[in-house]
Formats: C-alpha cells, sequence, structure tokens
C-alpha cells in the first residue's frame, strides 16, 4: 500500500479511470453483439438500425482514448462488411 499522498491519490484516480474504461468497453460490445443477432437473424433493417448506433458508440470509445483509432477502425469496417454481405 501506498504512503506518500500523491501515490495515494494516484490509485483512486486509477481506479475511477479503470471502471469508466470497463463501462464504455462494456457498451461497445454489447452493441456490437445486437449487430451479430440481427446479422445472425436475418433481419437487415434491425441489423443496419443497430449498426449505427454501434458506429457511433465505437467512435466515441475511440475519441475518449478508451480503443486505438485503428482498432476502431477495424471494428467499424468488419461490422460494416458483415451487414452489407446480408442478402
Amino acid at each position: 500500500m501506498a504512503n506518500i499522498k500523491s501515490a495515494k491519490k494516484r490509485i483512486r484516480v486509477i481506479e475511477t479511470k479503470t471502471m469508466r474504461n470497463k463501462m464504455i468497453k462494456s457498451k461497445v460490445k454489447t452493441m456490437i453483439k445486437k449487430v451479430e443477432a440481427a446479422i445472425a437473424e436475418g433481419n437487415k433493417e434491425a441489423a443496419q438500425n443497430n449498426l449505427k448506433v454501434a458506429i457511433s458508440e465505437i467512435e466515441k470509445a475511440a475519441t475518449k482514448g478508451v480503443y486505438h483509432k485503428n482498432n476502431a477502425a477495424r471494428k467499424v469496417s468488419r461490422l460494416t462488411l458483415a451487414v452489407n454481405k446480408m442478402a
């Protein structure tokens, strides 16, 4: 355990940032799962609607630094490609 005041504060700050990052990542994963579920059902309209929401969440996460911009771009690209491949 840290003894120095600034080290104790860093521990507290890191805990709050870790929780924030976990919440954002969880939200992104949930949105991706919704898109994939709609694709599995074959519901193109729902997949497209969920895709818009998922892209928005992924871009927000990238802006906040939770995901690297290339990682976010890859996620968006793969989801978009999967939705566009639907019949």
